[in-house]
């Protein structure tokens, strides 16, 4: 028995399904059809090294492509397995090796704290990986009620995107890495080829992802499919970008100072007075520059997350000292820790107006970041340091005085999408402060720096990063970069934001759209599931 006459005799009536066409040997050849079929741990070997494989899609490789031999095994495997426990198994690995290879830089984090936490070294990862590795196994389960052939794939589309999606109720929310941002190319074809999440949101390119990757397995007319689409695709951005040009903005000239402190420095406490010289030495250089390019805009300042190394608050006189530094802008945006009136320690970012510096808002970090700010009551161990942080109240938009309405974000929140403006009151720019440090020079701050420059596209609104160790940058609201500063690096980055968008499809919409575009797929199946629904199909071949 084949592979393919066996996951039809296992996976539905043969009158309910379309066949596809056998995989070409390219992507799956006879040896890989072998040890799929055998099952065993040879099998579950290759899904973990299938799912590694495919992390190689997301930034900053960007090796699109590896997902469709990749997801051939997967689905491959889905059809060989003797029960939906056996696809939810090879559904989990493969997830495990994806989320495995695809967060090693978490690896980093524990570093910095070696010396405490050195016994997680191993696990940071692969730990994290066995968490999200479900999302992967309930599609791979779930799929197999319908037909194999077509309907199968359209189905395992729209439950992948699904399950992916609901990566933001696990803990805080850890949407990290959802498929659709493999197509943050560098450079101009990049700015094409994210545009329709103007339109359907990460999501919905996770979901045009999955399709693309699977659609070859349908032989020559799916090959063909896919290059219809991705045609169609890049046409659609292209045409985008040329019909939606910025309009006239009063948005501010900005500098994002990157102050390049080290974590173990930060950490140790040591050299605070000589970290806040050098930010107030950065802040005074750029905003010199800053001047004379901006004309008759406002000049704002921006220090990254928890780049004051003090309770900024409480501290009159560090706040004047930031505004003669600041001598000329508008308004600085501080990144620092704060105490609320319970005592609660908070993640905060703060704008300082005026020579005296002060304080004119304040936004608290919503999301936050579970080990890292927020202990999960799950853990049998302590790994956050004290009783954690308390979490804000949401987004919101601040009207500073002179400066057009911007939407503060600290560090991570920015992953989430369709939850980064308030919707009520929609701010012309974005701004968002991190501090990546404690990841390295790894895949870790260029797969965040591209999920800021994917919330420029879905909201149509320009946005802001100044990171503490890099990257800083700036991303006008077609997603285009205006400006960075790299890795390691140490200055302050002078960039005039361009113009908003009117608001977007999927800003106006939000996370329904690819709700239901993904629910979509899930119809074909249907119409088997239930009769009556659909009528009996003619078998043929694709």
């Amino acid at each position: 028995m084949t592979l393919s006459t066996r996951a039809l005799a296992e996976g539905s009536a043969p009158n309910a399904a379309l066949p596809v066409a056998p995989i070409p040997p390219f992507w799956l050849g006879g040896g890989l059809a072998r040890v799929i079929g055998a099952g065993g741990w040879r099998a579950d070997l290759l899904m973990l090294l299938a799912g590694a494989l495919a992390a190689l899609a997301f930034p900053p490789v960007d090796l699109f492509p590896i997902l469709i031999p990749c997801f051939a095994v997967l689905t491959a495997a889905i059809d060989a397995a003797g029960s939906w426990r056996g696809a939810a198994r090879r559904g989990f690995l493969f997830g495990l090796g994806l989320h495995t290879a695809g967060l090693y830089w978490l690896t980093d984090a524990i570093l910095v704290r070696a010396d405490t936490f050195w016994w997680l070294v191993p696990l940071a990862s692969p730990g994290c990986a066995l968490i999200l590795a479900p999302i992967a196994a309930l599609p791979a389960a779930l799929c197999r009620l319908a037909p194999v052939g077509w309907r199968r794939l359209l189905a395992f589309a729209g439950l992948w995107t699904l399950f992916d999606m609901a990566r933001v109720f696990i803990f805080s929310g850890f949407p990290w890495n959802p498929l659709g941002t493999t197509w943050e190319l560098p450079g101009r074809l990049g700015d094409v080829m994210i545009q329709p999440a103007a339109w359907i949101g990460v999501d919905g390119l996770t979901l045009c992802t999955v399709l693309l990757a699977l659609l070859p397995q349908a032989g020559r007319r799916g090959v063909l499919a896919a290059l219809a689409g991705l045609t169609a695709w890049g046409l659609a951005g292209w045409s985008r970008l040329a019909l939606t040009p910025p309009p006239p903005t009063r948005n501010p000239t900005v500098v994002l100072v990157q102050g390049n402190v080290p974590e173990t420095e930060k950490i140790d406490g040591s050299d605070n007075v000589a970290i806040f010289r050098r930010y107030l030495a950065l802040t005074r250089s750029g905003v010199a520059r800053a001047l004379p390019e901006a004309g008759e805009r406002p000049v704002v300042f921006v220090w990254p997350e928890s780049a004051f190394p003090g309770l900024l608050q409480q501290d009159d006189i560090a706040r004047q000292m930031i505004a003669r530094a600041g001598e000329g802008a508008t308004a600085g945006l501080i990144g620092a820790m704060r105490a609320d009136s319970e005592g609660r320690w908070r993640n905060s970012v703060m704008a300082v107006t005026g020579p005296e510096g002060q304080i004119a808002d304040v936004y608290d970090k919503s999301h936050l970041v579970p080990f890292g700010e927020y202990q999960p009551r799950f853990l049998p161990f302590h790994v956050v340091p004290g009783e954690g942080m308390a979490a804000g109240n949401g987004v919101q938009t601040w009207h500073l005085p002179d400066v057009a309405p911007v939407g503060p974000l600290i560090c991570y929140e920015v992953i989430f999408s369709g939850q980064v403006v308030d919707a009520k009151d929609r701010p012309d720019w974005l701004v968002n402060v991190t501090n990546d440090a404690w990841y390295g020079d790894s895949a870790g701050p260029r797969q965040h720096l591209a999920a800021v420059r994917m919330r420029a596209v879905e909201e149509g609104l320009p946005v802001a990063r100044a990171a503490n160790t890099g990257i800083s940058a700036a991303f006008d609201a077609h997603g285009h970069e205006l400006a960075r500063l790299g890795w390691d690096r140490q200055g302050a980055l002078v960039v005039s934001l361009g113009g908003p968008l009117p608001e977007t499809f999927f800003g106006r919409w939000g996370r329904w759209v690819p709700i239901l575009l993904a629910a979509a797929m899930l119809l074909p199946a249907l119409g088997a599931w239930v009769p009556g629904i659909g009528r009996r199909p003619v078998a043929r071949r694709l």
